[in-house]
């Protein structure tokens, strides 16, 4: 089963200091039958204006990852970490039995870009713990990259759930094939381009802000088809 879920399905909340798009049921959207896929709780896409942020606040029992799409995203924590996330970076933080952190856009002028994805992890009451690491853009062309997972271990960073997060950047007419199991979930969510998306009940494409969600065995396809420059898209293997 593939349910695709257009850009503009998604929840749009828009403040004087930053925009999202929740893909799921998160703050002030509340939509029961839209909480989670799987062990995927929150899939936001977020725009930060200069010299604003989300300030101190807590979490408890999630894995959270961030992709840095564009500018600069600041990270600061109560267990000593502090980093300015450039383009590119991936932020892994497992908050565990608690941990107190803020993100924050230290840039004067430019916007920062980013998409926070929450994850349930296989255990509660870990330790908390955080990493980040920058994927150069050749290392995911036509290919998906592992950047955070609780499988694979080929130079991604951990998460403590049997999930995988994938970075991929598709040129036009590339065609990469991911092996759907009849017992997992895969989420593809498409930050820029086009491409198509295929597997045995039909051919669907996807625009920006798009996302597929696909349950049940088949061996997806997935396509560029921008008409200039390339796709990128993230995709996650789920429980």
């Amino acid at each position: 089963m593939i349910k695709v879920v257009t850009s503009a399905e998604r929840h749009t909340s828009n403040r004087e200091w930053i925009h999202s798009e929740f893909s799921f049921s998160f703050a002030d959207y509340d939509d029961p039958s839209n909480a989670h896929f799987g062990s995927l709780l929150a899939h936001n896409e977020n725009e930060l204006k200069p010299k604003q942020g989300m300030h101190e606040h807590p979490h408890h029992d999630l894995e959270i990852v961030t992709y840095v799409v564009s500018g600069v995203l600041r990270h600061e924590d109560d267990i000593g970490n502090r980093a300015d996330l450039q383009a590119g970076t991936v932020q892994t933080m497992s908050a565990g039995t608690g941990i107190n952190h803020s993100e924050t856009n230290p840039s004067e002028d430019d916007n920062v870009r980013f998409l926070q994805i929450w994850l349930l992890p296989k255990e509660p009451g870990l330790a908390p713990k955080w990493d980040a690491k920058y994927f150069p853009p050749e290392f995911r062309r036509n290919q998906l990259l592992p950047v955070a997972s609780g499988t694979l271990d080929e130079g991604s960073m951990t998460v403590n759930e049997d999930a995988t997060v994938y970075l991929s950047t598709l040129e036009t007419g590339k065609e990469l094939v991911y092996p759907q199991q009849e017992e997992r979930r895969t989420h593809v969510f498409l930050l820029s381009g086009h491409v198509e998306i295929s597997c045995s009940e039909g051919a669907f494409n996807l625009q920006p802000g798009d996302a597929a969600r696909i349950r049940k065995s088949c061996d997806l396809k997935i396509k560029g088809t921008s008409s200039e420059g390339e796709a990128e898209l993230v995709l996650i293997d789920l429980p």
